[in-house]
């Protein structure tokens, strides 16, 4: 996932994306617990992805905050 990608995405289509990887996360997290995960490195992967989607989400309100203004 690319921010670029990201930024052409609305703000609720964004909102999902984060709830949908934020499970993600989970389901990896009970899976490590568990001693299920294989691909240990996809922890890191929705981790990242999670961070470029808050920035995108704190991009556009700092945009829609300054055109306000």
């Amino acid at each position: 996932m690319k921010a670029s990608e990201l930024r052409n995405k609305t703000v609720d289509e964004l909102n999902g994306e984060l709830i949908e990887l934020r499970r993600a996360q989970f389901s990896l997290r009970m899976q490590l617990a568990t001693q299920q995960l294989n691909k240990v490195d996809q922890l890191g992967k929705v981790r990242r992805d999670i961070a470029r989607v808050r920035l995108v989400l704190a991009e556009k309100a700092k945009s829609a905050n300054a055109s306000q203004a």
